[in-house]
């Protein structure tokens, strides 16, 4: 366990002394993913699926704040949604939207989650984002995964039917914006995912927070058996042909990766806990301490010794008679070595004075 804990201090030293350039990189390769991700998916638009552009935009997302990198990928995804049909980039700007009028105008700081969260369902990984989000977030967050999820689930309706709209004939306006609505709206696997990932976002939220022992283990376990179990019935009442298998690995990975933020954020000692109770004119307070895991990380220290020594003829003023100037007596063979730390017994001062 020290050695976990001194790698975790070397982490957060090596972050600390090098975030200036960290952060540039990481939103780079955050950037580059999301983008790469919506050109093999979608696709429609052949100019925007080019390499050389997703590196420039993503290079310039690095220098951008995480809303602008949130704004690109909306551009991305609504560019080859009109690419398809008109129809569909206008239901998807109203998706957009209304995201934009109901929560980012509100908690900006957790636009990132609706982007991560079809990241993570593309790379079949999605019960991450609701414990990570109980974890670290707030009640509010439940609104933030939701809407990654809806944002997942609009593209995977375009994608969808996409080979019938492209059939459509421009007569045929109405068919493709009812094709696209019906689509999306009438997805009970949205549904169902939507449920599951706000309740378990609660759920885990709320079991953190407690008092007791080990709370965050017991709210990522719970939160990760309620989320299986929450999408397995709704699987099995709205037959939304959820792989079963996919949900336990996945669920057990989300777990796992929950874990790691734990030992990152919340890594405290319950054998040193500590309980105290004081009063006021007012109150009686019943306070529960728990201190933090924490280890020094071993440091080197250099230290230069110089052979080198030098003497130092010790000086004395001596006053014969008063008005008389003085005159400086130096008393022969009395030396100091600078450099040695023995005494030698030569160094008697008391004979000076």
């Amino acid at each position: 366990m020290t050695g976990l804990l001194e790698f975790r201090e070397n982490i957060k030293r090596f972050y600390s002394k090098y975030e200036v350039f960290i952060l540039p990189v990481v939103k780079f390769l955050l950037a580059f993913i999301v983008l790469n991700t919506l050109n093999s998916k979608l696709g429609y638009m052949n100019r925007l699926d080019n390499i050389a552009i997703t590196l420039i935009v993503s290079l310039a997302c690095s220098f951008l704040p995480v809303t602008g990198l949130v704004f690109l990928a909306a551009l991305f995804s609504l560019a080859h949604m009109y690419a398809l049909s008109m129809e569909v980039a206008i239901v998807g700007i109203c998706l957009y939207l209304v995201m934009f009028l109901l929560f980012f105008r509100f908690s900006p700081k957790e636009s990132l989650v609706v982007v991560l969260t079809p990241l993570l369902f593309a790379l079949r990984i999605p019960y991450v984002m609701p414990l990570a989000m109980g974890l670290l977030g707030t009640p509010a967050s439940a609104v933030s995964v939701g809407f990654g999820v809806t944002a997942y689930y609009l593209m995977q309706a375009v994608m969808t039917n996409a080979p019938t709209i492209s059939t459509m004939e421009d007569a045929e306006a109405i068919a493709r914006l009812r094709l696209i609505i019906d689509g999306f709206i009438g997805n009970k696997a949205m549904i169902v995912m939507v449920v599951a990932f706000a309740i378990t976002v609660e759920a885990v939220y709320i079991i953190r927070r407690m008092s007791m022992d080990h709370s965050w283990s017991i709210a990522i376990v719970a939160g990760a058996l309620l989320d299986m179990m929450i999408v397995m019935v709704g699987d099995l009442l709205y037959d939304t042909n959820m792989p079963v298998a996919g949900v336990i690995l996945g669920s057990i990975l989300a777990a796992a990766v929950a874990k790691v933020i734990e030992f990152f954020r919340f890594c405290v000692d319950y054998s040193r806990t500590e309980k105290v109770q004081f009063e006021d004119d007012e109150y009686y307070y019943y306070v529960k301490a728990v201190p933090k895991m924490s280890v020094s990380t071993p440091s080197k220290t250099v230290k230069t010794i110089n052979t080198q020594s030098r003497s130092v003829v010790t000086e004395r003023t001596v006053y014969d008679r008063p008005g008389e100037r003085a005159r400086t007596q130096r008393p022969a063979g009395r030396s100091v070595t600078v450099g040695s730390n023995i005494p030698s017994e030569e160094d008697d001062f008391e004979e000076l004075f």
